[in-house]
């Protein structure tokens, strides 16, 4: 978990960002990959969509965040895959 308090001391990352990278790490796998929907992640840290957007965006910028579309059968957008990079 040292990895963590990059993200705890990175002074440039809101508080959103950071309780979204925590709420990711949490529920990635050992890959550090996840696909939990933006509405799941906004409903069960008390957020609105947008604020989790822009979350994810600040963590995309700093470097933290990749994510990647992910798609169904039917041609339809599935939820996003999220891979943490630190």
């Amino acid at each position: 978990m040292r990895w963590l308090e990059s993200v705890y001391q990175d002074e440039r990352l809101s508080h959103r960002a950071k309780a979204v990278y925590i709420y990711l790490s949490d529920r990635a796998d050992t890959l550090r990959q996840c696909w939990p929907s933006i509405g799941t992640i906004a409903r069960e840290l008390s957020l609105s969509r947008s604020t989790v957007q822009r979350a994810i965006q600040d963590l995309r910028e700093q470097g933290y965040l990749e994510t990647r579309q992910r798609w169904r059968q039917n041609g339809g957008k599935s939820s996003l895959l999220f891979r943490l990079l630190k």
